[in-house]
């Protein structure tokens, strides 16, 4: 293996370093690097690798303090190291994009800071870069859109509103990591355009706009015809396109425990593994380094991107030696509260409403006039969602919340005294039942109530025991060190007569009896997968029934034996979810209440959607249904009540196969802790749905372009090239359900005039579009006016269309507005994989404007000369 030399320190092509927007930038580097030449090399290659979970080490010499990390992006998760933390869980990423609003987006970044400080949290594991390439894949709920440059606006918006206080962002995951399947082996395969033009392209604008401090590195690798290679050690991309080429100068993270090797991750472009202590690098990178395999002017280069990240954030301070009081660190402005306000909390309220769309109004139904309402019939609040509401994704995005507001709770809290409230599932949409409730559950040995663990070492001998009150034992860890097997055991007393099925879902190596008889058994001896792919949060599961005669109780004793899982810097766990459903009602039963509670409401609403069964990181979907019988329950409430709401409680794109039948329909996202009072803001017309659609949904499930996230001999083909999500759909002529950026609101829009003006001679630096548009309705509203650009048709093959440029305007009934729109020259370029290099075609280019991809009122040509851009 030929050594490489360290990447160079400064930018190419004239392009601003990525971190100079911090203060202390590349310039002041001289000083650390005088630092960094006083350790020796093993100090060094030691702080690149993590010193826990979530904090890097610390080196008094260098004045470095421990770096802490945190998941994002829809809160800030902390460290984990006070148990009952709890914080602020934003609406998820997709719902923030349906915003179309930069500022949003950014005001939502500053309240991140604002918390991790708070948590003591100093990078944040966000915004994810990654595209909506397919609907099923199991973070689509997690990343902002479909499209490159309305990814690329929001993620920079959320980087600056982070950064702007102090705290670092890390955009993730670099590059291609659009599905979950296998996530942490596959190779996407695309050509030079796919990856220069869609997945690298709202990267870069990252980068070139809101300069992060970090960037993460994913789990997948890349074959782009050149290289294929994982993510963490992708020479090409890494070192070359992202530090060589874009200039970036902060340090490139592992995601967790995505590096395997040594050497090769080292040379690819690594700067630091996650999590520690243990891992690839430590004692094996610094005999790679000996053994002349790794320069040390690279280990070199890594840990001076470490102590930017350090200074950026404030953990880098004077030197100091060891044993001695450090000095105090530069201070970050005032602290924050102790803990989270009501004006923290009415900003997440804000944006969950303002992201929500308006997919359907035909009956003029919304908003509700309370006063109207008819107090003795009331509101019927109808569905599984409605009930238990779907606030969040599951995965590393999940936030403890401070408080959660349900549909209910924000729907009751609202509405007049007067008017009746009621509440109806109309069936159970989840597969699995919920966790054995605790007055079941008894100590077999104390007697109280419970379920105990004894806790055996490898020999069988116990060394400690633990008794809690519930069924839920998923990634339980709190077991002596020399813990080999965690032994659950219970009594389960069922007094309702009829069949009970109780569930087990376990993982590892386990076995699970009932009353002496072995049910259920695993041998995966795994260890880090389990986490990675999610298992010890949806394990594998086994269900048995119990049928009570009505004669009396019935006493059951459960016995699970569960080897524990040694998952490196992740810790030692086991998992178990012991389920219970018990008798009850049928869905049919369900349903046919909810129908006559409809029939006889003044006005019903219906709120179905997905759960933590359906949208998750570790899995990617199998289709794009709602879970049963939610399309039914729609059918039969519209039928009984023609004054009917539909609300979707969903991240990603599910078949509505009702949509055009309803009076009125909502996509309310994973709207956050706020998610009641968003949705009663809405309905009763408080604030207005002024979201527009991030993504395209889907009508059909064989009309999506990407249909699934099926690997073929360990690699995902991005056989579609250039044309993702929207784009795809104009050049095959389909019908969505609704098109990209669709979304209604409370008024109407007339769009009267657009002329563009060139902002650079020839349009070299793109054009401003200048829009006249009048509000014709009864309302005050917001519009979110949409560029689109039409290439000519003799130059290289293009999607139909191209988002070019947004903007949004608030304008008040009956008034006239002005919209400036901005379309960058990058949006005209194509890349050019013969010569290397980005390229605009010369010709006539058609600006479309409108209210979505498929609702285009107005057009501007433009003329440009050709240009090679490098």
């Amino acid at each position: 293996m030929t050594p490489l030399s360290p990447p160079a320190a400064g930018p190419r092509r004239g392009r601003p370093a990525a971190s100079d927007a911090a203060p202390g930038g590349p310039a002041d580097d001289a000083g650390l690097r005088r630092r960094i030449r006083g350790l020796d090399l093993e100090s060094k290659v030691r702080l690149l690798t993590g010193a826990t979970l979530w904090a890097l080490p610390d080196e008094p010499r260098l004045g470095l303090r421990p770096v802490v990390m945190s998941d994002g992006p829809q809160g800030v998760r902390g460290t984990g190291e006070d148990p009952d933390a709890r914080g602020l869980l934003a609406p998820a990423p997709s719902a923030v994009a349906a915003t179309w609003d930069p500022e949003t987006a950014e005001r939502l970044g500053r309240l991140f800071a604002v918390e991790a400080r708070r948590k003591g949290v100093d990078v944040v594991l966000a915004p994810p870069v990654n595209l909506q390439r397919t609907p099923v894949a199991g973070r689509h709920f997690e990343y902002f859109s479909e499209d490159p440059l309305l990814t690329g606006v929001l993620a920079a918006a959320v980087v600056r509103g982070l950064q702007g206080r102090g705290v670092a962002a890390c955009p993730k995951h670099f590059v291609a990591n659009d599905s979950e399947t296998d996530r942490t082996r596959y190779r996407s395969r695309m050509d030079e355009r796919t990856l220069r033009e869609v997945c690298l392209a709202p990267f870069e604008q990252v980068l070139a706009e809101a300069g992060p401090w970090s960037v993460m590195a994913a789990y997948s690798g890349v074959d782009d015809g050149v290289e294929s290679a994982p993510m963490t050690e992708h020479r090409r991309l890494v070192r070359g396109v992202l530090k060589e080429e874009w200039g970036f100068t902060g340090p490139v993270v592992s995601d967790w425990a995505a590096t395997r090797s040594t050497a090769a991750s080292a040379l690819g472009g690594l700067d630091l593994v996650m999590p520690g202590p243990d891992g690839p690098w430590g004692a094996a990178l610094t005999a790679a380094v000996r053994a002349g395999e790794v320069p040390e002017e690279l280990v070199d280069d890594k840990v001076l991107r470490l102590l930017r990240l350090a200074r950026n954030t404030g953990r880098l301070g004077d030197p100091w030696e060891p044993g001695t009081p450090p000095p105090p660190l530069p201070t970050r402005g005032p602290a924050p509260s102790e803990a989270p306000s009501e004006e923290e909390f009415a900003v997440l309220r804000e944006i969950a409403a303002r992201g929500t769309v308006l997919l359907r109004d035909e009956a003029g139904l919304l908003p509700i006039a309370p006063d109207g309402l008819d107090g003795d019939a009331g509101v019927a609040l109808i569905g599984p969602n409605a009930v238990d509401p779907y606030l969040q994704g599951g995965g590393s995005a999940y936030v403890p919340a401070v408080r959660t507001v349900s549909f209910v709770e924000g729907l009751r809290a609202a509405l007049p005294e007067r008017v009746r409230l009621t509440v109806h599932r109309g069936g159970d949409s989840r597969r699995r039942p919920p966790f054995v409730p605790a007055a079941l559950l008894t100590d077999p040995d104390g007697g109280g109530p419970g379920v105990r663990a004894d806790h055996l070492d490898a020999a069988g001998r116990t060394l400690d025991t633990d008794v809690r009150a519930t069924g839920d034992w998923g990634g339980y860890g709190d077991f002596p060190a020399d813990t080999h097997r965690v032994v659950l055991r219970t009594v389960l007393t069922l007094d309702e007569p009829g069949t009970h099925h109780l569930e087990f879902g376990c993982v590892g190596r386990f076995r699970v009896t009932v009353d002496g008889e072995t049910v259920f058994h695993g041998d995966d001896d795994r260890g880090v997968d389990l986490i990675l792919d999610s298992s010890h949060h949806h394990p594998r599961t086994h269900g048995v029934d119990l049928p009570v005669d009505g004669s009396g109780p019935r006493r059951v004793e459960v016995t699970v034996d569960l080897t524990v899982v040694d998952a490196d810097g992740y810790g030692r766990f086991v998992t178990a979810h012991l389920r219970l459903r018990p008798p009850g009602p049928s869905p049919e039963e369900e349903i046919a209440e909810a129908v006559d509670a409809a029939r006889r409401a003044d006005v019903a609403v219906v709120v179905v959607g997905t759960n933590e069964e359906v949208e998750s990181e570790g899995w990617d979907r199998t289709g794009l249904e709602l879970p049963a019988p939610q399309d039914e329950l729609v059918r039969r409430v519209v039928a009984a009540n023609p004054r009917t709401v539909v609300v979707v409680n969903a991240g990603a794109p599910v078949l509505l196969p009702w949509a055009q039948e309803v009076p009125a329909l909502l996509w309310a996202w994973l709207p956050g802790q706020e998610a009641g009072h968003a949705l009663a803001d809405l309905l009763l017309g408080r604030a207005e749905p002024a979201g527009r659609l991030p993504w395209t949904l889907p009508a059909r499930a064989e009309d999506v372009p990407v249909p699934n996230a099926v690997l073929v001999d360990g690699t995902v083909a991005y056989s579609e090239g250039v044309h993702i999500g929207h784009r795809a759909w104009d050049r095959d002529g389909l019908t969505p359900a609704f098109p990209f950026g669709h979304g209604l609101g409370w008024t109407t829009w007339a769009y009267e005039s657009a002329d563009a003006a060139p902002a650079g001679p020839d349009g070299s630096d793109g054009f401003r579009v200048t829009v006249e548009l009048a509000n014709t309705g009864p309302r005050e509203g917001r519009e979110t006016v949409q560029v689109y650009l039409e290439a000519p048709p003799d130059g290289p093959e293009r999607p139909p269309r191209t988002l070019a440029g947004f903007t949004t305007v608030r304008v008040a009934a009956g008034a006239r507005a002005r919209a400036h729109v901005d379309v960058p020259a990058r949006v005209f370029g194509v890349r050019d994989p013969d010569r290397g290099r980005r390229w605009t075609p010369p010709g006539r280019y058609r600006l479309r404007v409108g209210r979505s991809s498929r609702d285009l009122r107005l057009s501007v040509d433009v003329e440009i000369a050709g240009t090679e851009d490098g």
